[in-house]
């Protein structure tokens, strides 16, 4: 642990889902443009120890970090748009504070005295702070949950407001995310949500430096010249946070306001080299003109809430980039798939993707689709739950094993494909029990996986409670599958291929954790090729039956 260097803390006010990650993940991408090393936290104020037991219908996605952390889904926008990786100590929440404190208080670290919000809850946040402040960090990014004037909030709000004093006005930067609305009736911004945030937040002592304010359209003059005089901040420090297609835009448009110098200002940093942003402006011209277009159909259980697959979508994204291609998605929902309904919803996808997730709600349809994906040779990706149910259809299908299971779905089944984790027997609590974090795996010479990898080991990042079971490998690779990645000690399966299919592989570990806008994940990359490639295929068969179609209408 080295001592804190700069620290941003960014706020939000008026309304959630302003985008306060996003914003925090810009900035860390503009300031490592300018050559800086940085990493990023965030603080949740809600009581859960983490978000691992938490519904993602309404916490979205639960990202994993190398180190088996179950984080924020806003740390996987912090890794994909810098080069941090993150750990445990970079998702802190109120439970967790709690939960230290308790445990102190038990053990007789106070010394017998009252163990209160103020300095015990504000000291502990700022250990966090501090805990993450190696000596290879120059700048700390800071993003504290919710919106200002939350009850829970409070406790973070002070401790950032102790660390300005502590560390000096020119060592932090505060950054608020508020909205300035559209009010179509009147045909104007309002500025007066921003006002009462600023208001509230200077209430308890803290005075934004920098205002992001998040808008439909751009601010005119004489709105940030209001903002600014009511709000008591730089007129140039008041940015258009604006409506745009993709989050990947967001950095370029911070930096054409110059953000990032305003930062560089405060810290007395104003001589480091200009910002290198071209990597990000060419990721960018891909986008807007890609050669092509693929469509991906995700076979989920949570698809009325995208952002429970949020990584998986930029995954997917990333992969377009690297090939020059749009990726379109197509959700559809595992419940509605039947055999009978299979040809109809899914003939017109260039690949299929049966994601992670937890329950037996929508396995049939998964099975189906599956099914579907094998014998129409259509490019099929299954990750953890979708490499599971790959085996289990496999089984079934092609095996002669009609009573194939995993006993998370049905715990008396005769065949066991799946079973629970061996280290995991007589453990019954949900939070933190996993297979968590970054794991190795060996590949197999030749393999789809190997040759998408260009390497014989890899490590992924892990989140799973259930294992395949070795006994009845030899029936399934008799059959012809092929295990084609396990762990070095050859204990636990990794990855399941399909020879002689075009695009056929599931892997237990969740890949799309890893996956940047800059540097697409190699399973990813492959996947969305081999869907181009079938949708050539798909299109020009296609084609082929329009054609045989009208000659035998002109004959008749």
């Amino acid at each position: 642990m080295g001592s804190v260097k700069k620290c941003i803390f960014v706020t939000g006010g008026v309304v959630s889902s302003l985008g306060k990650g996003i914003a925090a993940a810009s900035l860390g991408c503009l300031l490592e443009s300018r050559g800086l090393r940085v990493t990023l936290q965030k603080f949740d104020p809600y009581l859960n120890i983490d978000p691992g037991t938490m519904s993602p219908f309404q916490h979205g996605e639960v990202f994993v970090t190398d180190d088996g952390a179950e984080t924020d889904l806003d740390l996987g926008h912090y890794e994909r748009f810098t080069h941090a990786r993150l750990t445990q100590a970079n998702n802190v929440t109120s439970g967790r504070i709690y939960e230290r404190i308790l445990a102190k208080e038990r053990r007789g670290d106070y010394l017998g005295k009252t163990v209160q919000v103020i300095p015990h809850v504000t000291n502990e946040i700022k250990a966090s702070v501090r805990k993450i402040a190696t000596n290879d960090v120059d700048v700390i990014i800071a993003e504290i949950g919710g919106t200002v004037g939350d009850i829970e909030s409070l406790p973070f709000l002070e401790a950032i407001r102790q660390m300005r004093h502590e560390l000096g006005r020119n060592n932090c930067v505060f950054v608020h995310v508020t909205l300035v609305p559209w009010i179509a009736a009147a045909g104007e911004l309002k500025t007066k949500p921003t006002q009462h945030s600023v208001k509230e937040l200077r209430a308890i002592g803290i005075q934004p430096d920098i205002l992001l304010c998040r808008t439909e359209t751009d601010l005119s003059r004489e709105l940030r010249e209001k903002i600014a005089l009511f709000c008591d901040v730089d007129k140039d420090a008041v940015i258009a946070a604006r409506d745009v297609d993709s989050v990947y835009r967001v950095p370029i448009h911070l930096a054409q306001q110059g953000v990032d110098d305003i930062v560089l200002r405060h810290f007395d940093m104003s001589d480091l080299p200009k910002r290198e942003l071209s990597g990000w402006e060419d990721m960018l011209d891909r986008m807007r003109h890609p050669v092509d277009e693929v469509t991906i159909g995700i076979i989920g259980k949570y698809v009325d809430y995208e952002d429970s697959y949020k990584s998986l979508k930029e995954a997917l994204l990333h992969a377009g980039l690297a090939h020059q291609l749009r990726v379109q998605l197509r959700w559809v929902e595992a419940e509605g798939i039947t055999q009978e309904t299979a040809h109809h919803q899914l003939s017109d996808l260039d690949g299929i993707l049966v994601p992670g997730g937890f329950g037996i709600r929508g396995i049939d349809g998964m099975l189906e689709a599956i099914r579907y994906a094998r014998e129409q040779e259509v490019p099929y990706f299954g990750i953890c739950l979708g490499m599971q149910t790959m085996v289990i259809e496999y089984g079934r299908n092609v095996c002669g094993l009609e009573s194939a299971h995993s006993t998370e779905f049905d715990p008396g089944t005769p065949v066991r494909l799946f079973f629970k984790l061996r280290e995991l027997k007589g453990i019954e609590d949900l939070g933190g029990n996993m297979r968590l974090g970054s794991w190795p795996c060996k590949l197999e010479p030749d393999s789809l996986a190997a040759k998408a990898y260009g390497s014989p080991q890899i490590h992924e990042r892990h989140r799973h409670r259930y294992e395949f079971n070795r006994d009845y490998e030899e029936v399934l690779t008799s059959h012809g599958m092929r295990v084609t990645g396990e762990t070095p000690d050859a204990m636990y399966v990794e990855i399941c291929e399909l020879p002689g299919h075009p695009w056929y592989l599931g892997c237990q570990f969740h890949p799309e954790f890893k996956s940047k806008p800059l540097e697409s994940h190699p399973l990813f990359s492959s996947f969305v090729g081999a869907a181009f490639r079938h949708h050539g295929t798909r299109v020009r068969n296609e084609q082929v039956r329009e054609a045989e179609q009208f000659l035998r209408v002109r004959v008749s």
